[in-house]
């Protein structure tokens, strides 16, 4: 019989640890999913810290239902994190984790569609948007398919999958997608580095939910609203995801560059600073329990100055 599938939040200690011992404030999951990294924070932070728990998934709401009167859920895309937040009447907020990428969840699911181990619908919607991996599979021209694989999935062989799909069209679902893809990459290639179609599903999935651009408003949104001493911590799970947070962290914890203005101008304090350098990763026994983490790379920064007047 098949088992519901389960969800294990990645890097839950670090995430603890790094919020630290607080008795009060407003908490944002902002990817709240299942739920596994708000449950342990309930347990180790102080009983007057309130959570915000955000996600355009509609199931998570039945989830976040039974975790008490702490946590209030809101079904939003975290891009909306400001209007969010303004409409809880909420002023600034202790902290935000960003855990990006899928749920468990919602990968083992395959009527969501994400997955390409077994047939499913092209969905790969995270929520109710109008855009479909189907719309984009059987619908967009090559050169559009090539790009976005190319550029959202980081694979080399885009050209020729792009050119495979367009002529096996129409391509029904994930099944029949993956072996398209598993068949337009060389032999000896398919041998190496995962699932062939790996990067393919990325790509679509990230331009289906629009997600790197989201995550470039989210993060804005979240750096925004911290409170001084707040921290905003995300785990990212690849490159296209890592370079934005790195990007956007080391730009707000350094110093505005005053060498272009035509006076002299005082060195200005970094309103934020970031709580190491280099990300952190994964133990080896939290990957042996949970091969999905593998990837993960957590960065976290700490706002150091008041917000500034809106």
């Amino acid at each position: 019989m098949h088992q519901a599938p389960q969800h294990r939040p990645v890097m839950v200690d670090e995430v603890a640890d790094l919020f630290g011992p607080i008795e009060s404030g407003v908490i944002v999951d902002a990817t709240f999913g299942g739920g596994g990294h708000t449950r342990r924070l309930l347990d180790v932070l102080g009983p007057g810290v309130r959570f915000l728990a955000l996600d355009r998934d509609t199931e998570a709401e039945a989830r976040a239902a039974t975790f008490g009167p702490r946590v209030r859920f809101i079904t939003s895309d975290f891009r909306n994190l400001s209007r969010v937040v303004e409409g809880e009447g909420i002023d600034a907020i202790t902290g935000v984790l960003f855990d990006l990428g899928l749920s468990s969840l919602q990968l083992d699911d395959p009527a969501r569609g994400f997955g390409f181990r077994r047939g499913g619908p092209l969905d790969m919607r995270m929520g109710a948007g109008a855009l479909t991996a189907h719309q984009v599979v059987n619908e967009w021209d090559e050169a559009d398919l090539r790009r976005v694989i190319a550029r959202h999935g980081e694979e080399r062989f885009a050209a020729r999958i792009a050119r495979a799909i367009v002529r096996a069209r129409p391509v029904a679902d994930t099944a029949g997608l993956a072996e398209i893809v598993k068949l337009a990459i060389p032999a000896a290639t398919r041998r190496t580095g995962g699932h062939p179609a790996r990067r393919t599903f990325q790509a679509l999935r990230i331009v289906v939910n629009d997600e790197l651009a989201a995550l470039a408003e989210g993060l804005d949104a979240a750096l925004d609203l911290i409170e001084p001493g707040g921290r905003v911590i995300v785990i990212s799970y690849h490159s296209l995801e890592d370079r934005i947070v790195k990007r956007r962290l080391v730009s707000a914890s350094s110093s505005p560059d005053t060498a272009s203005l035509p006076v002299m101008a005082p060195v200005v304090a970094p309103d934020f600073r970031l709580l190491f350098r280099k990300p952190m990763t994964p133990t080896d026994d939290e990957v042996a329990e949970n091969p999905r983490a593998r990837s993960a790379k957590l960065r976290a920064i700490e706002r150091v100055s008041p917000r500034r007047a809106a």
